[in-house]
């Protein structure tokens, strides 16, 4: 089973700068890509970035060049740096981490966070 610690959203004046951060925990072999998917009201959840556990990342064209994903390995800790934030950013984040129970092969299963809440309003 793996536990996942989220934190860091809230309320920010549009160009502000937020960090959402993801702590990942439990009986579990190896922690492989991590990622931040987001929901806004009525609409699907979708990928805003995932890294994978060799450092490759992966944006939405929509927060490219505004976000950074990041990660602490050593932690198992994942990081989204969140800038120059627009009021279509508001929406529930959700952290997103592959776990697997085994070394070789491994067997990656995934696992959702609670979800943590970014609005960005004047």
């Amino acid at each position: 089973q793996v536990q996942l610690d989220e934190s860091g959203g809230g309320l920010v004046q549009p160009g502000g700068s937020l960090r959402l951060s993801c702590t990942a925990s439990g009986s579990i072999f190896s922690f492989g890509t991590m990622g931040w998917y987001r929901q806004a009201p009525g609409k699907q959840r979708e990928l805003a970035a995932d890294i994978t556990l060799g450092g490759t990342t992966n944006y939405a064209d929509s927060v490219k060049g505004r976000f950074t994903i990041s990660r602490d390995n050593a932690k198992n800790t994942v990081y989204l740096q969140m800038n120059s934030l627009k009021p279509e950013d508001t929406s529930v984040y959700y952290c997103n981490v592959q776990a697997s129970p085994t070394a070789w092969p491994p067997k990656w299963y995934p696992y959702w966070g609670q979800g943590t809440q970014v609005t960005v309003s004047s």
